[in-house]
């Protein structure tokens, strides 16, 4: 049963799968004379409750770009944080994901993470696989032309084994070999504080998502925020490249 779903949104013309690019945590907690480590505590809880939202008003997946490839070239201290605070999340969330029937899985490089945040990341995807309500993807040592080369090399070795013909390669193909493979592609994009590029975030799946940009800073991002983005994907006309 959806809850609270706002009275001008449309049930039948809300994205299925929405996608955030969650900036400004920084900037926020420099607007707050707080560490830049604060602005990602408080962003983390801003996650939290849009992935509440998205259950409520009956959208089925949400994925978040929570740390690129590209992050590893931030301070140590702050890498450190993240790190420490993605495991933190993990132990203390699983019971509400569980309760709340919640499917949560990682996609990226996953390799790279320390052992610890590896382990959490396997036993929160292990316990929730059988959950039946939203999906929440976490991107995570994630970047999107990294995938797409991890991709073409697993094609390409198929190819080379000949157990595939190149000509048997197709779009279907191609996206079973992404991280995403079986996670539908986005229908919204939304980024905050104002930032006009999609910073190497889902490249292939991307193609046809309506995207929103908001100068709101990620921490204030609330559920006024997300019903105003929300308003403004249903007045898009998505013609895939057709002429209705």
């Amino acid at each position: 049963m959806l809850k609270q779903l706002p009275a001008d949104l449309q049930i039948d013309r809300l994205p299925r799968h929405v996608a955030v690019i969650m900036d400004g945590n920084g900037r926020w907690a420099k607007s707050q004379g707080l560490p830049r480590i604060m602005g990602h505590r408080r962003g983390a809880d801003t996650l939290k409750d849009l992935l509440r939202c998205c259950s409520d008003w009956g959208i089925g997946a949400l994925t978040a770009y929570a740390f690129s490839t590209e992050n590893w070239g931030r301070p140590l201290e702050e890498v450190d944080f993240l790190m420490s605070l993605f495991e933190r999340i993990l132990r203390r969330e699983l019971k509400e994901m569980m309760e709340e029937d919640v499917r949560i899985r990682f996609v990226g490089d996953l390799s790279l993470l320390p052992s610890s945040l590896q382990a959490e990341i396997a036993q929160s995807m292990a316990d929730t696989a059988n959950n039946q309500g939203i999906q929440f993807t976490v991107a995570t040592n994630y970047g999107g032309r990294q995938e797409i080369i991890q991709a073409c090399q697993a094609i390409a070795q198929q190819v080379q084994a000949g157990t595939l013909e190149p000509t048997a390669i197709t779009e279907e193909l191609f996206a079973k070999h992404l991280y995403t493979a079986g996670i539908g592609d986005p229908d919204l994009l939304i980024r905050t504080s104002g930032e006009m590029r999609i910073s190497n975030f889902l490249l292939w799946q991307l193609a046809y998502a309506e995207m929103y940009i908001t100068d709101t800073l990620w921490p204030d991002f609330d559920r006024q925020e997300f019903h105003n983005a929300l308003i403004s994907y249903q007045k898009r006309d998505r013609r895939f490249g057709k002429v209705k």
